[in-house]
């Protein structure tokens, strides 16, 4: 293990994690190799130092089950996942569950694709297209123990694409970066169209850069109204509000 290594095994032991093993290291190590190595060719992020990548990508995304009971979790889906985070580094640490990635850019299906077979994760699912259109099928609506999203939209705009996902009983968290109130604010109507509750809002900073992430947290009460997604485009022209 590496100074690198214990730093992270330190942050996450912070929090009462287990150490990770041999096969979960080679897997995040293996991860930061394709990311940068596909980075070169397609834009899946501007961060590729592998100390950045550790702290802003990987240990970023694992900060969702600090606040979230990740062995209760049984099916997962992640929202506009881009170069696969939180959904991985998660299904890294958590294999017992099942993972649904979805994301419109086709490009970044087949880079996802192509990354969980380097990875040997078995319970990965990548699908290519919009949220509003995949929340429609009925193997993905209302089904999954819980949603998440990282950094794709405003929250109003972000709970139509995402709650449709929910089961009731369900989870919706969206990780954000500075102060959402605002946005807290904004997306109450959205809550109470899509039958979800808000649940917490956890302010946390990461552990060199000291910048601020929050993790806000919605509960979902009963199953989704049959008007809602509207058709794709139609949430981020025109919000619940």
């Amino acid at each position: 293990m590496d100074a690198l290594q214990e730093q992270f095994q330190g942050w996450l032991s912070g929090h009462g994690w287990p150490p990770i093993t041999d096969t979960q290291w080679n897997q995040l190590e293996t991860y930061y190799r394709v990311l940068v190595d596909w980075n070169e060719r397609m834009n899946l992020t501007g961060i590729t130092e592998r100390e950045l990548v550790y702290e802003k990508h990987f240990y970023d995304s694992l900060t969702l089950g600090f606040h979230v009971n990740m062995k209760e979790v049984k099916r997962m889906a992640d929202i506009g996942s881009g170069a696969g985070f939180p959904g991985i580094p998660l299904a890294i640490m958590f294999p017992h569950f099942q993972l649904t990635i979805v994301d419109s850019l086709n490009k970044r299906i087949v880079f996802l694709n192509h990354l969980v077979q380097e990875l040997g994760l078995t319970g990965v699912s990548c699908i290519h297209g919009r949220a509003e259109e995949v929340a429609r099928k009925p193997e993905h609506r209302d089904q999954y123990d819980l949603v998440t999203a990282r950094a794709v939209a405003r929250l109003n705009v972000l709970n139509e694409f995402c709650l449709p996902f929910v089961r009731p009983g369900g989870t919706f968290a969206a990780m954000k970066g500075t102060d959402p109130q605002e946005e807290i604010v904004e997306a109450k109507r959205s809550l109470q169209v899509l039958q979800a509750t808000f649940t917490a809002d956890h302010a946390l900073k990461l552990p060199v850069e000291q910048s601020e992430r929050h993790i806000i947290v919605m509960s979902k009460k009963g199953p989704t109204p049959k008007a809602y997604p509207r058709k794709p485009g139609t949430p981020l022209k025109t919000p619940i509000v």
